[in-house]
């Protein structure tokens, strides 16, 4: 089975919301090298400038992202960065388009 999980947070204030951004892009850049199988995964800063969407598609039951040192620092710290609790929302996926090419 496929599922999708969106999760959509804030964090503090301007500050946050760059340290935030570059550890996403260093997520992104392990995971341009690395390039995992079961996955896709997009992460998105919203226009408001402190919002933050990721959309992680996970295929079967491994989880690769758990496993990566940058994706464990960007945890390490996250309850630091936001301004409340992520709102996280599990789904199956049951169609995509284009949505990854």
């Amino acid at each position: 089975m496929t599922t999708a999980t969106v999760i959509r947070y804030r964090t503090k204030s301007e500050p946050e919301a760059k340290e935030n951004a570059r550890l996403i892009e260093a997520v992104f850049t392990e995971l341009n090298e690395t390039r995992p199988d079961g996955m896709r995964y997009a992460a998105f800063r919203v226009p408001d400038g402190d919002g933050f969407l990721h959309l992680f598609v996970m295929e079967g039951d491994a989880n690769p992202l758990s496993e990566l040192p940058a994706f464990q620092e960007f945890q390490k710290s996250i309850a630091d960065r936001l301004a409340g609790p992520p709102e996280i929302t599990e789904s199956e996926l049951l169609g995509a388009y284009r949505v990854f090419d």
